[in-house]
């Protein structure tokens, strides 16, 4: 599965506005998104075999996404 599959405007189509608004607007919802990116581009390379980290790495990348994923869902909901 490629990194474009878990993009923010892929994952919530119904707030692309919205999120480029908020990348240009809010520091704290830039800092967010960049980071969620970067562990997408990261478990991509994984997934990709480019990388070959452990298990648990993987892991708890998955759910730094997810843990990111929710909190940026959050704030494109308030």
């Amino acid at each position: 599965m490629s990194e474009g599959h878990h993009d923010l405007a892929h994952e919530f189509p119904e707030y692309r506005d919205r999120i480029g608004e908020l990348k240009n607007a809010d520091a704290h919802f830039s800092r967010l998104a960049a980071e969620y990116h970067g562990v997408c581009k990261e478990l991509h390379q994984v997934e990709a075999q480019i990388e070959t980290p452990s298990d648990q790495y993987v892991e708890q990348l998955k759910l730094k996404r997810l843990h990111l994923k929710d909190e940026l869902h959050a704030i494109l909901r308030a």
